[in-house]
């Protein structure tokens, strides 16, 4: 019987542990780069210290991705093909995976595992930052065409990620390569629920 209790203890604390959400900071919009700068110093950085991207910071390069910019219409930051805001932004950290939601502007967790090294794949580089943001597209919001606009959208995702790191001063770079298998399996993606990008972010070394 304690065996048992044990083990009933032990699922209980395992679940708590994938109930862990987070409220994120509000976004911090006042950002001293202006837009022309940004784009003049983006580039692609395949190197990341091992300091953590704190919850402020994170939750500016969410919001600039596809967070709420229009409250009244739920709009979002980023052009999406019939509005469809199919991308669904998966946060890859140590304490495990974690799903942005633009409306509350906060973290869902969905794993406690760290999946950053599927993720990453054959480039060890991409496991090694702080933090990996996985472009997911739902596939089922459209009625034709998906793969054409589930990719557009992650490319509009993927640039509003690049312009806010670089001007908060993070590294990062888009990249295709990735074990969508393993990762769809972990994260419980349906069919319909495609993996299209994923960016390491970390700050530079």
């Amino acid at each position: 019987m304690k065996k048992i209790m044990m083990m009933a203890a032990a699922v209980l604390m395992a679940g708590c542990a994938v109930a862990q959400d987070v409220q994120l900071p509000e976004p911090n919009k006042n950002v001293a780069m202006t837009l022309m700068d940004a784009l003049q110093q983006r580039t692609s950085q395949r190197s990341y210290s091992d300091k953590a991207v704190d919850g402020a910071t994170l939750s500016q390069v969410l919001w600039a991705a596809c967070g709420i910019n229009r409250p009244d219409s739920k709009r979002i930051t980023a052009p999406s093909a019939i509005n469809a805001q199919d991308i669904q932004l998966y946060v890859l950290r140590a304490d495990g995976a974690f799903l942005y939601q633009p409306i509350s502007n906060s973290l869902k967790k969905v794993c406690s595992e760290d999946l950053r090294q599927p993720m990453a794949g054959p480039q060890q580089f991409a496991a090694d930052a702080p933090v990996g943001l996985l472009l997911v597209s739902d596939q089922s919001k459209f009625r034709a065409h998906a793969e054409r606009y589930g990719a557009m959208d992650a490319g509009y995702v993927s640039e509003n990620i690049y312009l806010a790191c670089t001007a908060l001063g993070l590294n990062t770079v888009a990249r295709a390569m990735m074990d969508a298998k393993v990762l769809s399996e972990k994260l419980g993606l349906a069919e319909h629920l495609v993996p299209m990008l994923n960016h390491p972010i970390g700050w530079p070394k």
